[in-house]
């Protein structure tokens, strides 16, 4: 499926990522978060999980746009957002998280919202929390 037909497909709410370097990113995903690759090139990659969609693009695809030259600073990005995934064991997350080149935020342990979770954040700095029902 190319990048056209796949943008035909997407519905509701999706998360659209701009990454320094998608190849770098994509083991993250696959490996520590679970999605699985649904159409890639060298600065794209379209993932699913669970009916989640996640496209990364690599930076120089926004190149046009008025914050391009605030993604080329190297300052951490999606400060202020945090990703929610349920149904992942948060030692396993962790485990694998930090082989691609996650940060560790949190470990996991009970939280006062029912679910016990981990947090993390991938190589560009998007912070996911990933965790299961107590």
């Amino acid at each position: 499926m190319d990048a056209v037909e796949y943008g035909r497909t997407l519905q509701g709410l999706t998360l659209n990522l701009i990454v320094r370097d998608v190849a770098r990113s994509v083991p993250f995903y696959t490996e520590a978060l679970g999605f699985r690759v649904i159409h890639r090139t060298g600065d794209y990659a379209a993932l699913e999980r669970d009916g989640a969609k996640i496209q990364l693009h690599a930076d120089h695809t926004y190149r046009r746009t008025h914050w391009a030259a605030d993604l080329a600073t190297g300052i951490r990005r999606g400060l202020g957002a945090e990703v929610r995934l349920f149904g992942l064991a948060p030692e396993a997350v962790e485990r694998a998280a930090l082989q691609y080149g996650s940060v560790l935020l949190t470990t996991g342990e009970r939280a006062g919202h029912g679910w016990r979770d981990v947090v993390v954040a991938d190589p560009d700095g998007y912070t996911f929390a990933a965790g299961v029902s107590l």
